[in-house]
């Protein structure tokens, strides 16, 4: 039988919009779009890494909840605000998937609101860390 977890974090924004931070179907994780609200102090750094580093935390923190971890993250969505913000949130993107290699999708919309700078939503496979991995080079 399929097992469903949904995991709520306690954000006003979750019943708001009446949707879950993590829905884990089976080994399938989906994360929703996080912001780098810290969700202790609810701030939001003004700096763009910060909130990237913040963004990670907060990421890791569900997964974690659901026995998984950055690791088993098979895709990414990441959403900048700012075009200019490009090359430094994805250099600190590189650091934290480096080795993980997901599928990744960056764009700059519109966000939420002018606060937020960066959101990431990932999709993982629970122990995909520990699967075996081929890479397959199509050019040098």
């Amino acid at each position: 039988m399929t097992k469903i977890t949904k995991l709520k974090t306690g954000s006003p924004f979750e019943d708001q919009a009446s949707y879950s931070r993590l829905v884990a179907v089976d080994n399938w994780i989906y994360v929703s779009n996080t912001a780098g609200r810290n969700p202790q102090t609810k701030l939001i750094p003004e700096d763009v890494l910060e909130q990237t580093l913040q963004v990670f935390a907060n990421i890791e923190s569900a997964l974690k909840a659901v026995d998984a971890s950055l690791a088993d993250v098979v895709c990414s969505r990441v959403f900048i605000q700012d075009p200019k913000d490009v090359p430094a949130v994805m250099g600190l993107i590189g650091e934290k998937f480096r080795g993980v290699d997901p599928a990744s999708t960056v764009t700059c919309p519109p966000l939420g609101s002018t606060v937020y700078k960066v959101e990431l939503e990932v999709t993982a496979y629970r122990n995909a860390s520990k699967a075996q991995v081929d890479v397959i080079r199509l050019s040098q």
